[in-house]
């Protein structure tokens, strides 16, 4: 569902404006530990409007009870692209055929490149699968360049620790994981000129955006309800894309809200996507089934 919420004027050349905002559909399983809303592609409506990313899913807040067999997704291949898991609540484990093993909690992101192709896996913590507790997660996934599509796999752990934060408003804040945001420069190293933003904004405070020309961006808000630009709301789950001309944006917090900003350098090349992969053509998708079942990707 596509919806524009007209609400006053407040547009300058400068100013990058909403073009459109949807609303994520219903959660759906993925494996048996992730309950997500599917923000994009969500039927390919976004297409090369949001490029460089792919997809996005949010798992909104859901408790799981204690278990002593970790809950998540087994085992599965990826090629072609990046995915980019940020934890915001309770904790999750991974393991990956290029030998990387890592636990991520609350506040770290995991940023692994695919590449020429990887297996893994992703669980909920031991520990926490032990307790019990409540868990809130996004994954992006980040197209790569041909040139890139088959280079090594590469895997790069961001704790929260390494993550500048930002202050802004009167209680807020914005966390950059890639790119830039008021002189503060993000950990994760990408192949294109990437902003990824987690923002933090209490109810009543504002954040000025200044993003590059020409670049896509979406803002997603995760919860909360938010106005852009003084002309148009967004409330959870929903992203607004907004125009590539200008490059300003004003975020102002109706209530508490959490915002993903995702704004990056388009890839004007052609995408063939097919499950776990996501490459040029359709001859590309058939060499990487061919491989993952040759056992060419590794195994766990």
């Amino acid at each position: 569902m596509c919806r524009i919420q007209e609400v006053k004027m407040n547009i300058t050349k400068t100013t990058k404006r909403v073009i459109e905002i949807y609303k994520a559909p219903a959660p759906h399983m993925v494996g048996d530990g992730f309950s997500v809303q599917n923000v994009f592609p969500n039927g390919n409506r976004l297409g090369r409007r949001i490029s460089p990313f792919f997809l996005l899913d949010y798992g909104a807040p859901a408790y799981f009870p204690p278990s002593d067999k970790p809950r998540g997704v087994d085992e599965h291949p990826h090629r072609g692209f990046e995915t980019v898991s940020i934890v915001y609540q309770g904790a999750l484990e991974h393991r990956d055929s290029a030998g990387n093993y890592g636990k991520l909690y609350a506040g770290d992101v995991q940023w692994m490149t695919a590449a020429s192709g990887v297996v893994h896996e992703e669980k909920h913590e031991k520990e926490f699968t032990r307790r019990g507790g409540t868990l809130e997660i996004a994954q992006l996934w980040v197209n790569l360049p041909k040139a890139y599509k088959m280079s090594a796999p590469r895997y790069q752990e961001l704790l929260k620790e390494q993550i500048p934060v930002v202050p802004v408003g009167n209680n807020s804040k914005v966390r950059v994981i890639a790119g830039a945001f008021n002189g503060q420069q993000g950990p994760a190293q990408t192949f294109t000129p990437i902003n990824l933003l987690d923002i933090k904004l209490a109810a009543g405070d504002t954040v000025d955006l200044h993003l590059p020309e020409a670049y896509n961006t979406g803002i997603v808000a995760l919860h909360g309800e938010v106005n852009y630009n003084g002309t148009h709301n967004a409330q959870s789950v929903e992203i607004a894309m907004f125009d590539t001309a200008g490059e300003d944006i004003t975020v102002t917090a109706i209530s508490d809200a959490t915002l993903l900003v995702l704004n990056g350098q388009p890839i004007d090349e052609p995408i063939f996507a097919y499950g776990p992969f996501l490459m040029n053509t359709q001859q590309e998708i058939m060499e990487a089934i061919d491989d993952y079942n040759a056992g060419k990707m590794g195994h766990l």
